[in-house]
């Protein structure tokens, strides 16, 4: 939905219903997306640049305010996405805007800094333990990261390995622990 100020990016809200009136003036109810930066504690590190928050807060706009059709995926979809175009989006939480209060409050975490997944970043996966970690978090640039064609994280060794055969995964969000992320 077009925003006030046109430097800003456009509003998204999920349309609940149309109606016109006797005038045939045309409304929509919609219940709008939150981007992280518009949420109380703000955006983090592991929020990535397509995430919304799913809010609380309805609404009723003029139809004419409408710019045009978005997708919004779940977090699993999204993260499967071969080509991510500029009309999708993706959303993990629901927001309560009054509160500022996240559904889920906890989420899977990965790596040594225990971060939840950030689709916009790369992550590796070790062979052995089969943990995700990211390049800077072993000690290793993003394009040696791309390079590899194996990866054992500093707690397993070579003689682990003989152990597992099983091949990389192709996103994190299969394996994963469970951390709290909104206090």
């Amino acid at each position: 939905m077009r925003p006030s100020d046109i430097g800003n990016p456009p509003y998204v809200a999920r349309v609940e219903k149309i109606e016109s009136d006797n005038r045939n003036n045309v409304k929509v109810r919609v219940r709008w997306y939150y981007r992280p930066e518009e949420s109380l504690g703000g955006r983090r590190q592991f929020h990535g640049a397509k995430e919304l928050f799913l809010s609380d807060h309805y609404d009723v706009q003029s139809a004419q305010t409408v710019e045009g059709k978005c997708i919004v995926h779940s977090f699993k979809n999204y993260t499967k996405l071969e080509n991510v175009g500029a009309e999708d989006y993706y959303c993990r939480f629901e927001y309560k805007a009054a509160t500022g209060a996240f559904t889920p409050d906890r989420v899977a975490v990965y790596c040594k800094c225990e971060m939840p997944y950030n689709p916009d970043d790369l992550m590796v996966q070790c062979e052995g333990c089969k943990d995700w970690y990211h390049p800077a978090c072993v000690g290793m640039t993003i394009e040696e990261a791309k390079m590899l064609e194996h990866f054992v994280c500093f707690e397993c060794s070579e003689d682990d390995l003989k152990q597992f055969q099983n091949g990389f995964h192709a996103s994190p969000v299969s394996d994963a622990k469970v951390g709290l992320i909104f206090n």
